[in-house]
Formats: structure tokens, C-alpha cells, sequence
């Protein structure tokens, strides 16, 4: 089975077709209200280079908005070697802490804590015409490196543990170190964003409209759609994104699909969305955008941001690559994924080569029961 979303023939960017397979072994249903949550690197920072034409008191006001981590500080020097091919490599995550307004939206107890329930490398080639986009399951068994966060703790090594808790043990300088320790790519760069912001982005651009398949119902994620075509407003758009049993098999990997899809879908809204006529939303949009997101200390500005998305501006859904990082289930938990590292290896070689994913890296993987269900109309 492939875990390719949409599966490719090598080319960034180039769609195939393939017919639907079912995860092998029982799935489990997620433990309270798990949020995985999802926004592309170039949609947030495309708001906020329109918001950032303003002047004066608007451009402070934004700039203030963002908040930024020093990860090159907290990792120092052993990481891999930053490849100068043109490329860049960005790690976008989705957190979901329960404190402030997220508490409302996912249910649950504030415990101070946050999670990471969706993670994908996003690889700009060079040119920035073209980007493949590898996402990681939240399920993944891997072996934790030793890291130390932007707060100067350090944190030992773990064995045998999900790949989500390297963000809930030392945040983003963690999640960072275990992706580049996994991978051996350097990230360039990182970009966060809560599902309390994502919500409000959705709202602001007016909805994004996409097609199901197919009924998609799960009261956890207050979700219910008939099959057809909707326009989904920022709680819908939401609970797409990170349902697990609203269809398929109920598996991280399905939800992955599901994600997918709708990055596609939205990529294709924002493109249709005239920003530029309207100053008021153009404002609104910039200001929920710089609230939402949390990035590395290089894009922590207006000003650096706005140079970072003229460089993604011209990607299209078309021009996109997407496939999950090969796996197969864990024959110890069925409930677990881990990784098929000589197909995983050939990915990290082609984005650190700056080549296209080949097909035979996910040929024969575990892949979840959603794709499909979920398109751009």
C-alpha cells in the first residue's frame, strides 16, 4: 500500500491515480480529544506579507504579534550541514495546548501542556517553483535524542517513544532536533501555528470549499458533512484536520490524507481570495495570521517574513508533492506506526539532493482508508 496522499511519478508536482487500500489491523480510537491540526508554511506568511505593505502603527502592531524561538541558540552546532542548493527546508507544526482559547475549542483540562499532532517537512526547491511536502505521524515509534530547549534545560535521550512527545517534552528547539536526527536534513527554518489561530485564518479568508466522497461524522472533532460539496467554515475546517474515526479506518494516517488534501484545497482558495481589494480584510487576515503563528528567530519580523514568502508566492497545488514519511505498522502495537528506514532514507536523500521523491519510497507502505474522500471541487 502507498502512503502517498496523492501519489506521484516522481516529478514535483505531477499527479497520479491510484485506487483506494485499507490499513491492515484494528485501529484505535483517539484518547480524549486529540487535535491534529494543520497550516501550510506559505499561507500564513502570504497573509502577512500583504498585511505587511501597512506603515507606522499597523507594522508595529503586526511585527509585535509574532512570536519567534531562537532554535539555532538551543541547538548549537551538531546539526546536519545547511546545503546551499537553493532549497530550503521548513518543519510546519501544528500545536495544540489547551490553555486560553484552545481550551473552548478541543475540550479537556488546561495542564499547562501542548502537543504536536501534525508535522510536515515542507521542501522548497530550488527556483521555488515546485515543493514536496513529507508529513510525519504523530504515532511514529522512534528512539528521542538528547536535545536542549530555548530555555537552556536539557533533555535526556528516550527509547521506544512517539514521535509527538519530542514537542511536548522541549518544544520546538526538541521537535526540530528529533526531525533532523531522524531525517539528517537541516531545517532551515520553522513555522507553528495553534488551532485556535487556524480556526480564525479559515474564517477570515471567508471558508474553504472542498468535495467529500463520502459522510464524514465524529462528534469528538464537531464534525458532520454529507457527501458532497461544502464551503467549511473555521470549526469545520478544523475538525476535518484532525478527525481520526470521522472516516476511514480511524488511524493517524488516514487523518494525514484527510490533511492533504485540504492543504490543496485551501492553497487553491487563498489563490482566488482578492486581498488586495479589500484593506480591511487584507488587515484582518495579516493581524489573525502574526497572532496564530510561532517561528524561528529568522523569520521572527514582519520584514523577514515578507522576503520568505516572495519565495513561495508562485507554488500552486499543482506544484506540490505530497506523501506521508514511509512506514509500517508496529508488530508489537498495531496501534503505532514505525519507520521503513531504507524507503525513508531514500526520501531524505532526494530533499537533501534537491530531487523529486521517487515513487518506489512509498511503494509498498502503510497508509491509512481516506483518500479520496477529500478533494478540491
Amino acid at each position: 500500500m502507498s502512503a502517498e496522499s496523492t501519489p506521484e511519478s516522481g516529478i514535483p508536482g505531477e499527479d497520479g491515480t491510484t485506487g483506494r487500500h485499507r490499513a491492515k489491523g484494528s485501529r484505535r480510537k483517539p484518547r480524549g480529544r486529540r487535535k491534529g491540526l494543520l497550516i501550510m508554511a506559505w499561507t500564513a506568511a502570504g497573509i502577512v506579507v500583504l498585511g505587511g505593505t501597512g506603515a507606522g502603527y499597523l507594522y508595529f502592531k503586526l511585527n509585535g504579534n509574532i512570536k519567534s524561538v531562537d532554535i539555532d541558540s538551543a541547538l548549537g552546532t551538531d546539526r546536519p550541514t545547511k546545503v546551499d542548493n537553493g532549497s530550503e527546508n521548513i518543519l510546519v507544526l501544528g500545536s495544540d495546548t489547551r490553555a486560553g482559547s484552545n481550551k473552548k475549542l478541543g475540550g479537556g483540562v488546561d495542564d499547562g501542556s501542548a502537543r504536536s499532532d501534525t508535522a510536515m517537512i515542507v521542501h522548497v526547491y530550488e527556483g521555488h517553483k515546485k515543493a514536496s511536502v513529507v508529513s510525519i505521524p504523530r504515532d511514529t515509534i522512534i528512539e528521542r535524542p538528547e536535545c536542549t530547549d530555548t530555555k537552556g534545560v536539557t533533555h535526556d535521550a528516550a527509547s521506544g517513544v512517539m514521535f509527538n512527545s519530542a514537542y511536548s517534552t522541549g518544544g520546538a528547539a526538541c521537535a526540530v532536533k528529533t526531525v533532523e536526527t531522524l531525517s539528517g536534513i537541516r531545517m532551515d527554518h520553522y513555522l507553528e501555528v495553534d488551532f485556535s489561530g487556524f480556526e480564525k485564518i479559515i474564517d477570515e479568508l471567508g471558508g474553504v470549499q472542498v468535495t467529500t466522497t463520502k459522510n464524514i461524522k465524529d462528534d469528538d472533532s464537531h464534525l458532520n458533512l454529507k457527501a458532497g460539496t461544502h464551503t467549511l467554515d473555521g470549526e469545520q475546517a478544523l475538525g476535518l484536520v484532525r478527525t481520526r474515526h470521522g472516516v476511514g479506518d480511524g488511524s493517524d494516517l488516514g487523518r494525514i490524507q484527510l490533511q492533504q488534501a485540504f492543504i490543496k484545497a485551501l492553497i487553491n482558495q487563498v489563490k482566488h481570495v482578492n486581498l488586495f481589494g479589500d484593506p480591511t480584510k487584507l488587515y484582518d487576515l495579516a493581524n489573525t495570521a502574526t497572532k496564530a503563528v510561532t517561528t524561528d528567530s529568522d523569520l521572527g519580523s514582519v520584514n523577514k517574513l515578507m522576503s520568505f514568502a516572495t519565495g513561495l508566492k508562485g507554488i500552486g497545488s499543482s506544484d506540490m508533492t505530497m506523501v506521508t514519511m514511509p512506514v509500517q505498522y508496529d508488530p508489537a502495537d498495531p496501534n503505532r506506526v514505525i519507520i521503513k528506514e531504507t524507503q525513508a532514507k531514500q526520501v531524505w536523500t532526494a530533499l537533501e539532493n534537491d530531487r523529486a521523491i521517487p515513487k518506489s519510497a512509498t511503494k509498498g507502505t502503510a497508509t491509512g482508508d481516506a483518500n479520496g474522500v477529500v478533494s478540491a471541487p
